[in-house]
């Protein structure tokens, strides 16, 4: 191999390295709905109030088909539908502002939200 390619491989490799760990640390926030008329969005199983501008990983557990989780916010819009049951992952970018998290069809009782600093 010649040393134009052995320095290009080096290249590609280094790169490779340097993305890796950026994208598997980003940290990450739980949201679920359900089963009864409970919505909510934890950071380490603690209850999300505000949190620092920047990039997460979002874990929606949607435990009932009469529920959503619906996520709204600066630039954000993101939901589950009512009918479905399961785990969602959403990586968004979360900007400075109140973001606000509820089930659809229940708003008035089953409603959240938080800062982004």
């Amino acid at each position: 191999m010649s040393r134009i390619h052995l320095a290009i491989a080096a290249v590609a490799v280094a790169a490779l390295v340097a993305i890796a760990p950026a994208t598997a640390a980003l940290p990450k926030l739980v949201g679920t709905d359900g089963p009864g008329f409970t919505i909510t969005l934890k950071k380490a199983g603690k209850k999300v109030t505000r949190v620092k501008h920047g990039r997460y990983t979002i874990v929606v557990k949607d435990l009932s088909a009469a529920h959503n989780f619906h996520l709204t916010g600066p630039g954000l819009n993101k939901k589950t539908t009512v009918s479905f049951q399961g785990t969602k992952t959403w990586t968004v970018t979360l900007k400075k502002g109140t973001y606000k998290f509820v089930c659809d069809p229940h708003a008035p009782i089953m409603k959240g939200s938080f800062k982004v600093f």
